[in-house]
């Protein structure tokens, strides 16, 4: 389990997703929860930054636990996910600062994603409000945005979440440039007037 912790911690700073001490990623254990440590830099992740906690009660491990332990913990009792990845993607914060959902331009993004519901709260970093709100948003979405703070994204392993973060970032990247020129954006896909439904 370390081995892949540190592939997916790797690839998240060498994508530039984190920062040097950001973000935090878990998988579910049964009734257990492996989370990174609090502080901890992902991608020079040790033995000893992996905390095993208890999914629902407290126990010794939650003092060294990610900050943002509440979150998935309430994104695991809500939702099938097997991984939670949250990351602080840069383009997709600047986003979230101006739109209430974010929509990809892209036609990966727009098949991975549809769209991103951004979310809002005073206080962003684990709090109840986010655990309940992020939790409540992924049970319709794979990745949701706080505003101003970052992504959580879930899946079976944490590649998968992995790949949607990924995803919202590019796309980000692309609809802030198509802002850039200014342009109207010519529409090729399929039922793209859904995207908004969805």
């Amino acid at each position: 389990m370390l081995k892949e912790f540190r592939r997916i911690g790797r690839e998240l700073a060498r994508m530039n997703l984190i920062s040097s001490h950001g973000g935090n990623m878990s998988v579910r254990m049964g009734e257990r929860i492996l989370i990174t440590r609090r502080g901890c830099m992902l991608s020079q992740l040790g033995k000893d930054d992996l905390i095993e906690v208890d999914l629902m009660k407290e126990d010794s491990g939650v003092i060294m636990a990610s900050s943002e332990l509440i979150v998935h913990r309430a994104i695991y009792q809500e939702t099938s996910a097997l991984a939670v990845l949250h990351c602080h993607p840069p383009s997709a914060i600047l986003l979230s600062l101006f739109v209430d959902e974010i929509i990809p331009l892209d036609s990966e993004g727009s098949y991975l994603l549809r769209r991103v519901p951004v979310l809002s709260w005073e206080r962003t970093v684990g709090s109840e409000e986010v655990a309940k709100g992020v939790s409540a948003g992924l049970k319709d979405y794979k990745v949701v945005m706080v505003r101003g703070h970052g992504s959580f994204a879930i899946g079976e392993m944490l590649e998968e979440a992995l790949m949607f973060s990924s995803a919202l970032e590019v796309s980000s990247q692309i609809v802030i440039l198509s802002r850039l020129l200014g342009e109207e954006v010519k529409e090729y896909r399929k039922k793209s007037e859904e995207y908004t439904k969805w």
